[in-house]
């Protein structure tokens, strides 16, 4: 498989990357941010669903997340209404629909025990909640 990769990799270099030229300092850039959103993801799931403590719809959450300083799903509000999506079939979230016919989000009982273990385990290195709810964004 990696022989394969590597052809691949050459094929893009001499035919669709032929006319693009990075230069070190613009791959380092790029791979600061993919460490950047790596190294935040389980901040980003623990926020999520302490802002779910109380019902919000999607949108509420986005600014409520945005508040936060978290950008990921600033243009890609598809990955948050996934993630809430699988809470949601993982059991931890109940969604019910308003008079506006608007889907409002909140944790559920498992959702919340599960936050306070997460909350409690935040101080120590590697709290992998993603791992935990099995649900990576």
């Amino acid at each position: 498989m990696e022989e394969g990769l590597n052809k691949l990799r050459n094929a893009m270099k001499n035919t669709t990357f032929s006319q693009l030229d990075f230069s070190e300092q613009h791959i380092n850039d790029i791979h600061q941010k993919i460490q950047k959103h790596e190294e935040k993801e389980d901040d980003i799931l623990l926020s999520v669903m302490q802002l779910l403590i109380h019902e919000k719809t999607g949108y509420e959450l986005v600014q409520h997340i945005r508040g936060r300083g978290i950008q990921k799903f600033e243009e890609n509000e598809g990955f948050l209404y996934t993630f809430l999506h699988r809470l949601e079939q993982k059991g931890y979230l109940l969604s019910s629909w308003d008079e506006a016919e608007r889907k409002l989000y909140r944790l559920n009982n498992k959702g919340i025990k599960l936050l306070k273990k997460a909350e409690r385990n935040s101080s120590k290195k590697g709290i992998a909640l993603g791992i935990m709810l099995e649900v990576r964004l």
